[in-house]
């Protein structure tokens, strides 16, 4: 990828965290840790790789994404509102009782949600009818779904990936957020779903190893995803729960918590530290 479009990926997905920070300080309720992880993810795909159209969100041939880790719709919702889908201002009433901005996606009431979200394992089956689908229809459009490394403990994500190999959904990308945390500590202290690359792969998947804070990698990992063919693709995204703000990095205590004032004018600091922040007109 150029260096300058690199760079202004780079400056996006600051913006995206400034967003993050601001909808769960002003609503003084939301998940920050797992929404600032998938910035970068998030960033890419929306401002580099997907095809859709703010204009038409339910444009059939766009690509599709499922937030299957739900919880983290506030990095959601400020790609989507600065990529035209709504109201960049809308942002602010985040998990407001009268917003359609609620705590989790809701394609009903969100322009450029494809699928509602909120229970955890639920969101890769999903993915999954979209994916047959697209084959059932002739449709050249891909679906990707991003899933917690916590979430994979439940089962039914592995009946998905079952169905995803035994359909050969290669028009499929699954991205891991291994942030290495949940709610209650470190994976292996809960509930241990390593080695996750062995289990995809034995699964029938393509599986990729990314640093998922790095522009360039994530992009080439997505390219080599589009040239898999017969079986679907497992991108594995190694990340840090809270990137950007030094108090949450790698903190499992602000899976799902606001900051206070004094916590949010050091983590505006931290995320100015990183950059001129880019922002869309």
């Amino acid at each position: 990828m150029e260096k300058s479009k690199t760079q202004e990926l780079e400056q996006k997905a600051r913006k995206i965290r400034e967003d993050i920070l601001d909808e769960v300080y002003y609503a003084k309720s939301g998940h920050p840790g797992g929404s600032l992880s998938i910035a970068d993810i998030l960033t890419v795909l929306y401002f580099k790789e997907m095809n859709i159209n703010p204009q038409d969100p339910k444009w059939e041939d766009r690509d599709r994404l499922v937030l299957s880790k739900g919880h983290c719709s506030p990095a959601l919702y400020s790609c989507l509102a600065n990529r035209g889908f709504f109201p960049i201002e809308d942002l602010k009433t985040f998990r407001n009782i009268n917003s359609y901005l609620q705590g989790h996606p809701d394609k009903n009431k969100v322009p450029g949600v494809d699928m509602t979200t909120g229970s955890l394992g639920q969101g890769l089956s999903c993915a999954n009818g979209m994916a047959i689908a697209g084959k059932m229809d002739k449709k050249n459009y891909r679906v990707y779904c991003i899933v917690g490394d916590g979430e994979i403990e439940e089962g039914q994500i592995w009946e998905a990936a079952m169905a995803a190999n035994q359909y050969q959904l290669d028009n499929l990308c699954v991205i891991i957020d291994n942030n290495n945390l949940q709610i209650d500590g470190t994976i292996e202290e809960v509930m241990s779903s390593y080695p996750i690359d062995d289990k995809f792969r034995s699964f029938g998947f393509e599986v990729i190893h990314i640093d998922g804070h790095d522009i360039e990698e994530i992009q080439k990992a997505l390219e080599v995803a589009k040239n898999v063919k017969g079986k679907p693709t497992c991108i594995i995204a190694k990340t840090i729960k809270g990137k950007g703000i030094s108090y949450m990095e790698n903190q499992a205590n602000w899976h799902g918590k606001a900051p206070n004032e004094e916590q949010y004018n050091q983590a505006r600091k931290d995320l100015r530290q990183g950059g001129q922040v880019f922002f869309v007109s």
